[in-house]
């Protein structure tokens, strides 16, 4: 030995690489800021946007009617876009979103059990629909959940318990359509478009809870997700519980996105698609992505409402029409773009 050290020298920075280094930082944040006006600016502008708003009848329709159901969209929208954001994460897939555990399955499966027995009728001044559909994906979440608990669950595991689960429930809801009358038959294919309901205030408070914990809940594992995208053995090195950070993940995802989905129905893309964006606007860290998916999909999910709202003159377009026409050409884009 020569007592000089085996290992590389560190390669010298340079002025030039200072400099590019504190212009694509610059760029991010930039690029950050504008994300987050532009959801704002969409946010606020979604509730004057349509017909005439002159006199007590046009205020009580903005004030009463669309901007609770912007706050629903903004609810829902974030919480699907931070949910599918910590989905790719924790099993390491760009194509995961909530449906990969089979949450949108369950509280379909519930709401066609609401809508063939009772009609989605209210029971105890509370809707039948969304506490059945609730119940569907809570059931079917914790089943996935329990299994990622187990110490040998690897994420493919994972995945494959989550389509099983789908398989099984939405076989279920096949036989069940089969067997139901043609007003339950409709009002099921109608909730299942996916919608934002004229829910009021109440609805807004109703559904709050169950965002505000997942959201808190998610955004305090922003660290330990940053940590496991190195790798599952240097997270473990650095003191990360991965099975333990992927099974909160998972619950509480699952838990904020069935309450999303109880009330407004399975709305696709806006997991998928939204995370995908914002990764390209201002890089994979999970310390941006994180929260800029929960700013991007509120605002995304709004403008496709306010879209579905004015698209067609004396009718509504369900959202979850909007969104995949919207969702599947930006899907198809974002994996031209990875092969090039």
């Amino acid at each position: 030995m020569d007592g000089e050290s085996s290992f590389p020298a560190r390669p010298k920075s340079t002025p030039e690489s200072s400099r590019a280094v504190a212009e694509a930082l610059g760029g991010r944040s930039g690029r950050s800021i504008g994300l987050c006006v532009a959801s704002a600016l969409v946010l606020a502008v979604s509730p004057l946007v349509g017909a005439n708003l002159d006199g007590p009848a046009g205020e009580f329709v903005l004030w009463q009617l669309r901007v609770p159901r912007v706050l629903v969209g903004a609810m829902v929208g974030g919480t699907l876009g931070l949910s599918g954001a910590v989905f790719q994460t924790i099993f390491s897939n760009g194509l995961a979103t909530p449906s990969t555990v089979g949450t949108t399955a369950g509280a379909t499966l519930g709401a066609l059990v609401a809508l063939t027995i009772g009609g989605g009728a209210v029971l105890t001044s509370l809707p039948v629909l969304p506490l059945a559909a609730f119940a569907g994906a809570l059931v079917v979440s914790l089943f996935v959940a329990a299994f990622a608990a187990s110490g040998r669950a690897r994420v493919n595991d994972i995945v494959l318990a989550g389509i099983a689960a789908s398989l099984a429930t939405t076989a279920i809801s096949t036989g069940i359509q089969y067997t139901a009358d043609q007003g339950a038959l409709f009002a099921a294919i109608q909730w299942s478009l996916g919608h934002l309901p004229q829910v009021g205030y109440r609805g807004v408070a109703l559904l709050a809870p169950f965002v505000v914990i997942c959201i808190g809940v998610l955004l305090t594992l922003t660290r330990a997700l940053q940590t496991i995208t190195g790798g599952e053995d240097l997270a473990r090195a650095q003191g990360v519980d991965v099975a333990r950070v992927r099974t909160l993940a998972l619950g509480v995802g699952a838990l904020g996105v069935g309450a999303c989905v109880a009330w407004c129905g399975p709305i696709a893309f806006v997991g998928l698609i939204v995370p995908h964006g914002v990764r390209l606007a201002v890089g994979v860290s999970r310390r941006v992505l994180l929260p800029l998916s929960l700013v991007g999909g509120a605002a995304f999910l709004v403008a496709c409402d306010t879209v579905a709202r004015i698209a067609l003159p004396g009718r509504e377009l369900p959202v979850g029409v909007v969104t995949a026409a919207l969702g599947a050409p930006a899907l198809i884009a974002l994996l031209a773009r990875r092969r090039r």
